[in-house]
């Protein structure tokens, strides 16, 4: 953004043209963020871009072309009379090409050379195994941070996730016995996970790669990639933002309604399970009188259920319950689509829901969402038995591994057909 900013601003001077003019704002607002589109499609900001000159320069320069062809077909048939002298435009486009290319060298020379070739914030894991740190890699022993792989402990995967936190790729060492709940573990951390070789166990491997030098299984990588993340939570605040705008009234009166009918709290708040398997604080309108709310979610809500309000029936029956989980969105912590985050003492029948299933902590690899694909196949309500948590793991998994932004907005528009449902209460 600075090399073109710069490149304009003198080929403006340069050409007699004022950058500060009208059409001149107009000119860097196309030209900006069509180049950092061209870019990212061309993948010139990618790892293995960057650290390769030759392909860092081809493919920002690649893109630089196509922009400036843009801009000058748009000048052509967009615009009565020039948007800036050929001369300015000229020495712009010069002048920007000649910026990257200068950008492209100081990071190849400054950048991989400071940091080895290495830009990614690698952490080995240490699990009652022998471990030479030779490369001053950031190590965890597991013992000593109390994360050893216990997939009945949600607290324990707690800590492992603040471990992640801000964590590029995580390699394991650790007993083959243990590679399995490692594996599981990683793949819904939302996160590159790998395990340092011993022998091939049955831990789902997607590929090989090497650790200095040593050979590594990767089982586990975030099922996302940058752009589909950029687009997921682009669709999302477009979404969100509007909504909350005008349900605003309709959230004041809610609010209003819940105070006047019993004392408590406007808003309900729990902790849930998030990306990463991550706890994180979900709201929602409170539909239950306040010294009978289940915060830790043994007691699915039920047909005629005693605990909750006569307010809190109808916004239940509608959703409207739901709403504040848009805020959640907002922060982050949510998306609108997504498997849906169950509280810490969730059951199904008479078992915790990790206790079902242990491919349940994979489906936390993407955000939990206010809607799901489970949701809309009708899937909500009590957990009253054990088959009733399998189909919705089913397939909040297929959405795991399938996702797509059609798909997103498919899930959106079918959510309008099932907001009032047999199950909601």
């Amino acid at each position: 953004m600075m090399a073109i900013a710069v490149g304009f601003l003198v080929g403006g001077y340069l050409g007699g043209y004022t950058w500060a003019a009208p059409n001149g704002i107009n000119l860097a607002f196309l030209v900006i963020p069509t180049y950092i589109f061209l870019a990212a499609n061309q993948n010139a900001y990618s790892l293995s871009t960057l650290k390769s000159l030759q392909q860092s320069l081809r493919r920002s320069l690649i893109a630089w072309a196509v922009t400036a062809a843009f801009i000058l077909l748009a000048g052509f048939f967009m615009y009565s009379r020039p948007i800036a002298s050929r001369g300015s435009v000229a020495l712009g486009i010069a002048g920007t090409g000649f910026l990257l290319i200068c950008v492209r060298f100081a990071f190849d020379r400054l950048v991989l050379k400071r940091y080895a070739g290495g830009l990614l914030n690698e952490l080995v894991i240490v699990d009652d195994v022998p471990f030479s740190n030779a490369g001053g890699r950031q190590v965890i022993d597991a013992n000593k941070a109390s994360i050893q792989p216990d997939l009945q402990d949600p607290a324990m995967i707690n800590r492992l996730a603040s471990c992640l936190q801000g964590v590029d790729r995580v390699v394991v060492a650790c007993p083959p016995e243990r590679q399995q709940a490692w594996s599981l573990l990683l793949k819904g951390s939302n996160i590159r996970g790998e395990l340092l070789l011993q022998r091939n166990d049955n831990v789902g491997a997607i590929g090989l790669s090497r650790f200095g030098d040593a050979e590594t299984l990767v089982v586990s990588h975030g099922p996302l990639s940058l752009r589909s993340r950029a687009q997921k939570r682009a669709l999302d605040l477009a979404i969100t933002v509007p909504l909350l705008i005008l349900l605003t009234p309709l959230m004041v009166a809610v609010a209003i309604a819940i105070k006047l009918e019993s004392p408590g709290p406007i808003f309900f708040k729990q902790g849930r399970i998030g990306r990463s398997n991550s706890v994180f604080s979900i709201l929602k309108f409170r539909s239950m009188r306040t010294e009978l709310c289940d915060a830790a979610g043994h007691r699915s809500a039920s047909r005629d259920d005693d605990r909750i309000t006569r307010v809190g029936a109808f916004i239940r029956r509608t959703s409207i319950d739901e709403l504040p989980q848009l805020i959640n969105v907002l922060r982050g912590d949510m998306s609108l689509v997504g498997p849906r985050p169950h509280a810490l003492g969730s059951l199904a029948g008479d078992r915790l829901f990790w206790e079902v299933d242990e491919q349940y902590w994979v489906r936390h690899a993407l955000k939990p969402g206010i809607t799901g694909l489970a949701q809309v196949r009708g899937y909500r309500g009590a957990t009253l038995r054990r088959q009733d948590l399998e189909m919705r793991l089913r397939s909040d998994l297929e959405y795991v591994n399938g996702w797509s932004l059609w798909l997103d907005l498919v899930i959106l528009f079918a959510t309008a057909k099932v907001i009032k449902h047999q199950n909601a209460y």
